[in-house]
């Protein structure tokens, strides 16, 4: 359990940078997944960032989880 919750932390904060990389600057177009769903327009940056929260969350509750 601890490994999966791993890697959905690893897949939100990815798609959490590449959010916000992609709204700051303007690279990385196509690589997340915040620029193509439709109610998100115009709050890519929250998205991102609450992507990067949410990630950094289950790598707490990963790290509080016994390994097994």
């Amino acid at each position: 359990m601890k490994q999966v919750l791993e890697v959905f932390g690893v897949l939100l904060l990815i798609q959490g940078v590449a959010a916000l990389v992609h709204e700051l600057t303007g690279r990385l177009r196509g690589w997340g997944i915040v620029q193509r769903i439709g109610f998100l327009d115009g709050h890519e940056i929250y998205a991102g960032v609450t992507l990067i929260v949410l990630a950094l969350a289950l790598f707490g509750v990963a790290e509080s989880r016994k390994a097994r």
